[in-house]
């Protein structure tokens, strides 16, 4: 590290990170590349990257981690889906060590712009109890009831950049992303999420002929879901953009969790039998992002239909699921 390079990528080897640098080196850009996980875990290895492996939680890999960068995209977290969220909040909170050093040394690197990937999970628990929600404007993040461990820390974050974009005149771009899924991304091990889970389910499904599957929750809890070219679009066009705001990056496309498995079942061509378990870890009731300022700062919102994305997500998965069975 430490020559020039346009832009950073922290957390490079992770779903959208790996997303992002493939297309930030398809417009021609240099891009440095940095994951803590070692390279054969990377979700994708671009070689045109300069890739490194680095803890940015420490304040000294962080500083060489942005050397020469004019632009930093901050993504790395340690975080997962539901189930990983819900049962490691100490792990999720200590990203804030990451969030807080990677903002600190970019600020220091005289970094012309910085961007901060935070989540739907900084919002108020309280306006997400009925599946039937009202989408999530941006002001409903306060007063702050954000979800234990890991949207506390988000939402520390995110107070962090507005604070240096106040006090030093530091350029910082927060996107609130609401449910990110597409291929290349984790789909088993217990980090996944939703949308990967059950492609995963019914793939199985296919391949073994057993057409039982398991839900988790009752199946009538809410979300939208983003698919990951929206996704990169919706992240580089805040980034340029003029306006500091957090700003929701997701879907307004709200369905039940049963439809979710409707559709991808649709897909593969199957019919399952579900069963609902219950305890399982399943977040609020509902959730869904309101587009209304990033449609009025923006003129633009997500295009692709869960419908579309989970076709190309599916097709994906499927073939993991069948290579781990040969």
């Amino acid at each position: 590290m430490g020559k020039q390079v346009d832009v950073v990528v922290a957390g490079g080897g992770g779903f959208i990170g790996g997303h992002l640098v493939g297309a930030l080196l398809a417009q021609g850009l240099t891009v440095r590349s940095i994951d803590i996980k070692p390279r054969h875990e990377w979700y994708q290895l671009h070689d045109a990257a300069e890739n490194v492996i680095a803890d940015l939680s420490l304040l000294e890999n962080a500083r060489a981690g942005v050397e020469g960068a004019r632009q930093v995209y901050m993504l790395a977290a340690d975080m997962g889906g539901m189930g990983f969220i819900e049962n490691n909040k100490a792990a999720c909170m200590m990203s804030v060590l990451i969030s807080t050093h990677m903002l600190k040394a970019a600020h220091e690197a005289g970094v012309e712009r910085y961007f901060y990937s935070s989540s739907a999970c900084v919002y108020a628990a309280g306006k997400q109890t009925d599946p039937n929600v009202t989408a999530l404007r941006e002001e409903d993040a306060y007063p702050a009831q954000a979800e234990d461990g890991y949207g506390w820390e988000k939402l520390f974050s995110e107070r962090m950049c507005r604070h240096f974009a106040e006090d030093y005149g530091f350029t910082t771009r927060v996107a609130r992303y609401h449910n990110v899924y597409g291929p290349h991304g984790t789909w088993e091990g217990g980090r996944e999420k939703a949308p990967a889970a059950v492609c995963r389910k019914v793939a199985q499904a296919v391949l073994s002929g057993d057409h039982r599957i398991e839900i988790w929750g009752d199946g009538l809890q809410t979300r939208s879901f983003m698919y990951i070219d929206d996704c990169l679009h919706g992240t580089q066009m805040i980034m340029k953009g003029d306006s500091g705001v957090p700003v929701n990056l997701g879907s307004s496309e709200l369905v039940t969790i049963n439809q979710l498995v409707d559709i991808v079942e649709r897909i593969a061509g199957i019919r399952c039998e579900r069963s609902y378990r219950l305890d399982a870890p399943q977040g609020v009731r509902g959730r869904n992002s309101d587009n209304t300022l990033i449609r009025e700062i923006y003129g633009w919102e997500p295009s692709v239909s869960l419908a579309d994305g989970l076709e190309k997500t599916y097709a994906w998965v499927y073939d993991q699921v069948k290579r781990s069975h040969q």
